[in-house]
């Protein structure tokens, strides 16, 4: 090798200023409006049903009560019109008698128990898609005390029980519109025997710190390389601002925070 090759390899490296590292990106997860909201009969014939539609109303979101309990309506003229429709779209329903049948969901969780099925968030690599039928509409459980309440059967004595509800939605992304997650906190808080576990995206925590969780919820939010989120994670919070949200949920509650086990 030449001098004059060496000289060009090694000035532009001696030369070099260091680059600055970036700071980090903070944004907050847009809280999600839907522009339909569904109710079935079914669902408004459930208390809990009642104070989704309370919490609904209060946001000011136009709210349809439907004739019957199949939603219908949600398909375009092709496929990227029905993703939209439906991705604008929250359906309160009455959970199917299968429901109550709790599938195990090892490692997460001993058992999966869903508070709704369907997810806010464009995630584009989203494995709902290809395990929920039809458009991607968010449906919320309006008989959520009475899938809280079958848990107990599932109880294994001698060691405490986990149950996952974040299988097939963000809690946290629908948890201003339903109450859902603070429902399941509190339930779960009298359980000596069980205990909850969601994880999220979003970052809108400040909901969940004064809850009564007893420790028997352990709050995780799922982390990704920044350009990954940030690309491919449409409409989540950012890294940084989903690890200030699980700091919030970490500390304890003498330092303002929730004092939740995490993950």
């Amino acid at each position: 090798m030449t001098n004059q090759t060496l000289e060009l390899f090694d000035l532009p490296v001696l030369n070099a200023a260091p680059q600055p590292t970036p700071a980090p990106l903070t944004h907050n997860a847009r809280l999600w409006l839907p522009k339909r909201v569904l109710f079935t009969p079914d669902a408004l014939d459930e208390p809990f049903g009642q104070q989704i539609y309370e919490r609904v109303a209060a946001q000011g979101l136009p709210i349809e009560v439907l004739k019957s309990n199949r939603i219908t309506g949600l398909r375009g003229e092709d496929a990227r019109e029905t993703y939209r429709n439906a991705k604008n779209t929250m359906a309160v329903v009455k959970a199917p008698a299968g429901a109550l049948r709790l599938q195990p969901t090892p490692p997460s969780a001993d058992w999966q128990m869903n508070l709704a099925e369907g997810c806010p968030a464009h995630c584009q690599y989203c494995y709902l898609a290809g395990s929920l039928q039809g458009p991607p509409v968010v449906r919320v459980f309006a008989n959520l005390p009475q899938l809280l309440h079958n848990t107990a059967t599932y109880e294994q004595a001698g060691r405490r029980t986990s149950f996952e509800v974040s299988c097939y939605t963000d809690v946290l992304g629908i948890e201003h519109l339903t109450g859902s997650l603070a429902e399941c906190i509190r339930y779960f808080g009298t359980r000596e025997g069980a205990q909850l576990r969601f994880v999220s995206k979003y970052n809108q925590v400040d909901s969940l710190l004064g809850l009564p969780h007893n420790g028997h919820t352990r709050a995780r939010v799922s982390l990704n390389a920044e350009p990954v989120a940030r690309r491919l994670e449409g409409g989540t919070a950012s890294i940084e601002a989903r690890l200030q949200a699980l700091r919030q949920l970490a500390l304890p509650h003498a330092q303002g925070g929730g004092g939740y086990p995490v993950g």
